[in-house]
């Protein structure tokens, strides 16, 4: 089979890509090895795929070259995805920070996409598995379960190892490095955080519990929701800081973020409230109680009424609510991560089109590139900018 684009990779990025080439007047073949078709997409939001982000812009982007996004980002915008939506009738709705969720599922942007590749003419392989690539001067040429394909250009889709279960494979890195393009270094992003067994089980009991916070690690911060897990920690403000955080790195967590736990104290003087109930009134009950039955001082952990503790131990236990400092021991890997941080250097890539500076014709686009969005609908408009 021959064709003048081939696109290994069925996802968010490869179909947008596959579907811009068709109606650029390109025969374009897609493959990828999956036997269903953009599971990523579909399980993304929890069903409901976080589609955009209506306030992404490069700042929100992690990579060792940071300014190589800005030129995709600023030619397909999450303006132009969302014109792309009206002009189908697909209802969607802003949950919050500019996160823009389909009304009716992730299966609709499946579909959409579906729909305007079979639309515009391309062609599919699905499953299809790749087992080697080359390139001559004729183009590049695949070896696949359904024989060899031909084509000028080769557009590398084939996303990140996060969720290995629907499966994620390393294909793209494999074939940057058999063409001598380097690959940054590789990580889960977007993932829970854990903690030595030994250490956490005094929080474990805390599991499902969730908590306003803001978590810091050097001088970057997320004021989002933190979740307790049997494990370790969780849920928005982690998997923000989880992209960034390395082994060794202690998390500073704002327990009560925008209120002052010592004047809180100081305006129940006198109260004969058990400080666990005080607490209580400010955090989860469970938490509290926790807490106070946890604390190294031994006063805290006797949870006395308020009026019977000194100042400085009401100073020390607003000091440690208010930078309660912590030390993962690693992460949930792959198997729980939404994105992979690193990935094809994008200094080998040219930012206005993707294509490897040192191969004419390959590309590479989407997760399988050190571009990583932070939490809320920003890889999935990087898949649509680089893309298209």
């Amino acid at each position: 089979m021959n064709a003048d684009v081939i696109i290994l990779g069925a996802g968010a990025a490869g179909m947008m890509c596959a579907i811009q080439a068709a109606r650029r007047g390109r025969s374009v073949l897609l493959l990828d090895h999956a036997g269903k078709l953009a599971e990523k997409i579909r399980i993304s939001g929890g069903g409901r795929c976080n589609f955009t982000n209506l306030y992404a812009r490069p700042e929100n982007y992690l990579s060792a070259n940071p300014h190589f996004c800005r030129s995709a980002l600023a030619r397909y915008t999450p303006q132009d995805f969302i014109a792309w939506l009206d002009q189908h009738g697909i209802g969607y709705h802003e949950k919050k920070l500019g996160q823009l969720f389909c009304d009716d599922g992730a299966q609709v942007i499946i579909d959409l996409l579906r729909t305007e590749c079979v639309g515009a003419g391309v062609q599919w392989l699905q499953p299809c598995k790749v087992d080697t690539v080359s390139h001559d001067a004729a183009g590049f040429h695949i070896v696949t379960s359904h024989g060899i394909v031909h084509a000028r250009a080769l557009v590398v889709a084939t996303g990140g190892l996060s969720i290995p279960k629907i499966g994620a494979t390393p294909l793209g890195y494999r074939i940057a490095q058999q063409f001598d393009i380097a690959v940054t270094r590789l990580k889960p992003g977007l993932v829970p955080l854990s903690f030595q067994p030994q250490e956490w089980a005094v929080y474990a009991s805390l599991a499902g519990v969730s908590v306003d916070a803001l978590v810091s690690l050097g001088n970057v911060s997320f004021r989002e929701n933190l979740l307790f897990t049997h494990r370790g920690l969780s849920g928005p403000a982690i998997l923000q800081i989880s992209s960034l955080w390395e082994h060794g790195q202690p998390l500073h967590i704002d327990l009560l973020p925008q209120q002052d736990l010592l004047a809180l104290c100081a305006a129940q003087h006198g109260s004969r409230m058990l400080l666990s109930n005080f607490l209580a009134q400010h955090l989860p009950k469970r938490l509290a109680e926790v807490w106070c039955a946890n604390s190294s001082d031994a006063l805290i952990a006797a949870d006395l009424p308020l009026n019977q503790y000194a100042h400085t131990t009401l100073i020390a236990l607003a000091a440690r609510v208010h930078d309660w400092q912590i030390t993962p021991s690693g992460t949930l890997g792959y198997a729980k991560a939404e994105v992979t941080c690193g990935g094809v250097d994008t200094r080998a890539l040219s930012s206005q089109t993707m294509q490897a500076n040192t191969v004419p014709g390959l590309y590479f686009i989407g997760e399988v590139v050190d571009v990583t969005g932070q939490l809320g609908g920003y890889n999935f408009q990087w898949a649509w900018a680089s893309g298209y």
